[in-house]
């Protein structure tokens, strides 16, 4: 996959997963799945690639 996720957009992304994913720890009864959406942006923001930007053609990555 191309990455089309820039530097700012891939640690704003991983800070709000590993957010999200805290939510399993901190909340209780079946609200804290809602956590799991964290996985979402944490892996995205971790492989550099984005599939919803692919499709709209969306690239934050300046790159080089």
């Amino acid at each position: 996959m191309k990455k089309n996720v820039g530097q700012i957009d891939r640690w704003i992304r991983i800070a709000l997963g590993v957010v999200l994913l805290s939510l399993l720890v901190f909340l209780s009864g079946p609200v804290r799945w809602i956590g799991l959406i964290g996985l979402v942006p944490l892996i995205t923001g971790l492989i550099g690639s984005c599939p919803l930007y692919a499709i709209f053609n969306l690239n934050t990555n300046k790159g080089k």
